[in-house]
């Protein structure tokens, strides 16, 4: 049987070797690595997932702003007419297909907007709401309004001040103009991101709204 004080002395060899080997660095950069994965994943993703979104919005903006540039054209003499092949006049069809067809040319998904019927709208507003979701995350909602009254603070935040200088008369008049709105649903991937590696929730989808005015020159 071996002496007590060397097994102590054993105990204590063992113990050196064990702070040895915590002090070891090798395999650091791999604990550093994982611990700051879950962090760089989400860095990654959101950087991705909004810059999309932020192109998405752009293609948006460009589909309201040509619906308006042709909508500027369009004959308003058709509008108490019956209903065209979109349940809407012949002219706020004309709108419906060019929007969709630059939707389509930008590469987004138009969620079935060109089968869209119109809802009605309510006598005297010429509003027209087309509204889609095949194959989309939420619903896409296209608003047409032919009879907007630029300076009226519901259609614009602009204002059109009455001209008192001749020839103009002194009385404020108006400029009509057609007001395009389109609320497109964008989904986020960094909400599968967020959920799987924190367990926090984030929005799965959001609606990307915009807007074009431009006056009536029919």
């Amino acid at each position: 049987m071996a002496p007590r004080p060397y097994r102590v002395w054993k105990w204590m060899q063992l113990g050196f070797a064990l702070l040895a080997r915590l002090r070891d660095p090798s395999g650091a950069e791999i604990v550093e690595f994982v611990v700051s994965l879950p962090l760089l994943i989400v860095t990654v993703v959101g950087v991705f997932d909004f810059g999309s979104a932020f192109i998405v919005r752009q293609k948006v903006i460009n589909a309201v702003q040509v619906g308006a540039r042709v909508a500027s054209k369009q004959p308003t003499t058709d509008l108490s007419a019956g209903a065209a092949s979109c349940s809407a006049p012949s002219s706020i069809c004309v709108l419906l297909d060019v929007i969709d067809t630059t939707l389509k040319k930008s590469g987004l998904n138009d969620c079935g907007l060109a089968s869209a019927a119109a809802q009605q709208p309510a006598p005297p507003n010429p509003v027209w709401t087309f509204t889609a979701n095949t194959g989309c995350p939420g619903t896409l909602t296209l608003t047409i309004e032919r009879g907007c009254v630029l300076g009226d603070p519901t259609c614009a935040a602009t204002t059109s001040p009455p001209v008192t200088s001749p020839p103009f008369p002194t009385t404020p008049y108006l400029i009509e103009a057609t007001r395009i709105t389109i609320s497109y649903p964008y989904r986020w991937e960094f909400n599968r991101v967020i959920s799987l590696l924190v367990g926090a929730s984030w929005s799965p989808s959001s609606q990307i709204t915009s807007v074009a005015i431009m006056q009536n020159l029919n």
